[in-house]
């Protein structure tokens, strides 16, 4: 199993440096940075300068927001300057967010999804090749290059692509198009295997691929602290975070199977109207235990083994590290984690359509 790491969001950029040398050094597989206060890509740059090893990706930036060209063109140049350690994470975001935060249309997100991941894959293809461009979809067109604005090649491969999926289509596209799903954490184990593992297997077959071969990441949220009391002191965030993307429409498929209709309604009524401090008495302990792993650093690989192992291929862990004790307890919980079956390691679970 791959360990993975992710940048909290509401890091100041200065101290991306650090963080990727510290995150590095403790051992983790893979160093994300998500675009949420901040855009992921500069941050990004500066993880990818100051480590030699791990490998480094989005988590996720957000499609729409940009052209596919504009994209193509953060990944080729992430994937020269990092020396072929890059993956891309991106996801969709949903409808409101497009409009609204972002100020750009909303159309058909899956086929337009499907459309932006071939347009990158064709950008890519003409700066390697130097052949002119033909790509031609409903949503997106790519006709033009010329030798002024082609970089041309690089000597590492094209960055792989997964894609965040919270929903049966979007994970069935990642499967066919991309190279692997990372599932959004407002998720229960059941849901994610009766609904999302028959549709990225479905994804899989369909493109001919094995899914064993995808990267799988993500499909729940995870609170965890070196010991009990800082756990306890970590919950009122944890169920602030659950009310805060349990309150989105999109997301409310994995809380009404799990039983939680009444909260999936509620949550979503309050966000309306922006009672944010009153969601988080909606998440109960058995909630919090649904979506969540709450556990110390030490029961974490246990927990961990239970809910992934055999199905994902990375799972995450971000300690808050304040001394050498701290980092020397997590360099044993990373490789405790590394040990965890991951998918294709061991005969998965069955997952009925």
């Amino acid at each position: 199993m791959r360990v993975t790491a992710t940048l909290d969001s509401r890091a100041a950029m200065s101290l991306a440096p650090e963080w990727a040398r510290q995150h590095e050094a403790l051992g983790f597989d893979t160093l994300r940075v998500a675009e949420a206060e901040h855009n992921p890509f500069t941050p990004l740059t500066l993880v990818a300068e100051h480590t030699e090893r791990v490998d480094i990706g989005t988590g996720v930036a957000i499609a729409f927001a940009r052209s596919p060209y504009v994209m193509a063109s953060y990944g080729w140049d992430l994937q020269q300057y990092s020396r072929g350690r890059l993956s891309l994470g991106i996801g969709t975001q949903v409808r409101a967010h497009n409009e609204r935060r972002f100020g750009v249309p909303w159309s058909a997100p899956t086929e337009r999804l499907r459309e932006y991941i071939a347009v990158m894959r064709a950008v890519w293809h003409a700066w390697r090749t130097g052949e002119q461009p033909s790509y031609e979809g409903e949503h997106y067109r790519f006709t033009l290059s010329s030798y002024r604005f082609n970089p041309g090649p690089i000597e590492y491969p094209d960055p792989p692509l997964l894609l965040a999926a919270v929903r049966p289509r979007h994970t069935r596209l990642a499967a066919q198009v991309g190279d692997g799903v990372l599932w959004h954490p407002m998720m229960s184990r059941d849901y994610r295997d009766t609904v999302l593992m028959p549709a990225l297997e479905e994804g899989a077959r369909r493109a001919g691929k094995d899914p064993r071969d995808l990267v799988i990441g993500g499909g729940g949220f995870v609170c965890t602290a070196r010991d009990q009391a800082g756990l306890a002191a970590q919950l009122g965030e944890a169920r602030r975070t659950l009310a805060f993307f349990g309150s989105t429409p999109a997301y409310q498929d994995s809380i009404r199977l799990a039983g939680f209709d009444e909260e999936a309604a509620l949550l979503h009524r309050l966000s309306i109207e922006q009672r944010w401090a009153e969601m988080a008495k909606l998440i109960s302990d058995d909630f919090l235990e649904r979506f969540a792993i709450v556990a110390t650093w030490d029961e974490l690989p246990a927990r961990m083994a239970e809910r992934y192992g055999g199905v994902n291929s990375e799972v995450s862990f971000d300690p808050q590290i304040e001394n050498p004790d701290d980092a020397a307890h997590a360099r044993e919980v990373i490789e405790r984690l590394r040990a965890i079956p991951a998918r294709g390691e061991i005969e998965p679970p069955s997952f009925a359509p």
